[in-house]
């Protein structure tokens, strides 16, 4: 497993990082666990919470440069990246802010003797993507070590100088050595991480295929898991809905890091044949208006993808479903520049035996759909093996939530594409995967809910 710096915009490796050896892995999670059981779980909240603060200060400090490293690697926009610094650093104080009073004794009113408090567990593993490579990372370290916990990542190989940046956060912070590590770690290597018995928790964020080998391993060694998998999220459009509004959050909704973002807008179902006429044009209009270029340029308006793989299995995705039948009504086409640029793209016409009617489409490729009545449109939202977000743009408010009420999803956003922040919960259901990360929840995944009663002595 190579972690390189490979920048997408131009398709040439920048750096190149080497992989650690066994030993060091090993050695990694030896430090971990000693500073968890002689020092960080001995600390109040209030101590551990200082130091989480500090790393949201010298994040907010240094935004610039944390921004800069996300776009050279990933290819995100330089305004999306900014956005993603400024919205980790809220992600560390919310929980720096809010730990005490999440974690603080719970009495039992209807058992006067009993009460429940909230301890760490030990050592948390986190396997994390490329796509938001510091807001990944901020969800998970934030609420862990804050609860007690010590914290050593994987990130994704693609995104090394974004990984040692976030880990340098907690270094300046103060933090002891073992309390965030990070490994540039093999498959193999995680694997035994895994297994050994110090790791007490594990979480991912990826793809099914890495949830379902992630969440055997761990099964085995009867550890719990926090999955964030896929998503083929819906946005209906039912017959009230100012078509206006729509369609301005729907082409935000999908443009999320170019596509790259589980919980973008992927599939738009429109309620009416004229009304889905009149989207699809103004959903063209705006995709078909977006300008390639240099992503590190505020101007720029469609970066590049984030590799060569990425690209060319969004081809084949568009190829197929092209094959069996599907209309590609824009884009479809890589563009003839430098890097992994691709056309963006809609396609329509998709019937239920297209391969692409059950895929996810991670970059800049919208599903679209016509149905004639809610009930339709909700069918087709639920026709899926995916239920991480969706979407409901209504007139009637109360319509809207009574159709949120039955998408399956773990998230549904009535009148707005994806919305994330530090108090709101994120996950999903079904093969999106299970557990919650932000919010009060994200705190609650990987603690020890003790009860202690205390009966009177005789």
């Amino acid at each position: 497993m190579a972690y390189q710096t490979i920048n997408p915009a131009t398709g040439k490796l920048v750096k190149s990082f080497l992989e650690i050896s066994d030993a060091e892995a090993f050695g990694a999670l030896e430090t971990a666990d000693h500073i968890y059981r002689s020092d960080w779980q001995h600390r109040s909240v209030a101590q551990r919470a200082q130091v989480v603060a500090r790393a949201a200060a010298i994040l907010r400090d240094k935004a610039e440069e944390y921004a800069q490293y996300m776009t050279l690697e990933v290819g995100k926009l330089i305004d999306q990246s900014r956005y993603e610094v400024g919205l980790s650093a809220a992600i560390l104080e919310y929980y720096a802010n809010h730990a005490e009073a999440f974690l603080k004794a719970k009495p039992l009113p209807e058992a006067p003797e009993s009460v429940v408090v909230t301890q760490p567990i030990g050592v948390i593993l986190g396997i994390e993507p490329w796509n938001f490579p510091y807001y990944q990372l901020a969800r998970v370290a934030a609420p862990q070590i804050v609860a007690g916990n010590v914290v050593i990542m994987k990130h994704a190989p693609s995104v090394p100088q974004c990984a040692l940046a976030f880990a340098r956060l907690f270094e300046e912070a103060g933090a002891p050595a073992g309390v965030y590590t990070n490994v540039f770690a093999s498959v193999d290597q995680i694997g035994n991480l895994i297994d050994d018995f110090r790791v007490r928790g594990v979480t991912l964020t990826g793809s099914e295929r890495a949830g379902a080998a992630v969440a055997e391993r761990a099964g085995r060694a009867l550890k719990k898991v926090v999955l964030e998998l896929g998503g083929s999220d819906p946005f209906i459009v039912l017959e009230d809905a100012p078509l206006e509004d729509a369609l301005n959050a729907a082409a935000v909704g999908r443009m999320i890091c170019m596509g790259q973002a589980c919980v973008a807008s992927k599939r738009f179902i429109v309620i009416g044949k004229e009304r889905g006429k009149q989207f699809l044009e103004g959903l063209v209009k705006r995709m078909g208006s977006l300008t390639p270029g240099d992503p590190a340029d505020n101007k720029t308006s469609l970066g590049p993808v984030v590799s060569e793989q990425a690209l060319e299995g969004l081809l084949r995705q568009i190829s197929g479903a092209a094959a069996h039948g599907a209309r590609i009504v824009i884009g479809g086409k890589r563009v003839d520049r430098p890097g992994f640029y691709l056309e963006p793209t809609i396609i329509t016409d998709i019937a239920k035996d297209n391969p692409l009617f059950q895929q996810e489409t991670f970059g800049p490729v919208a599903s679209f759909y016509v149905v004639d009545n809610v009930e339709e449109a909700i069918k087709l939202a639920n026709a899926t093996k995916f239920g991480l977000g969706s979407a409901v743009f209504g007139g009637d408010v109360k319509r809207a939530q009574e159709v949120a009420q039955k998408i399956e999803s773990g998230m549904v956003f009535i009148n707005s594409c994806a919305y994330t922040g530090p108090e709101t919960p994120f996950g999903g259901v079904k093969n999106s995967g299970w557990g919650r990360e932000l919010g009060e929840a994200g705190i609650g995944e990987f603690v020890n809910h003790k009860l202690i009663r205390t009966a009177e002595a005789s």
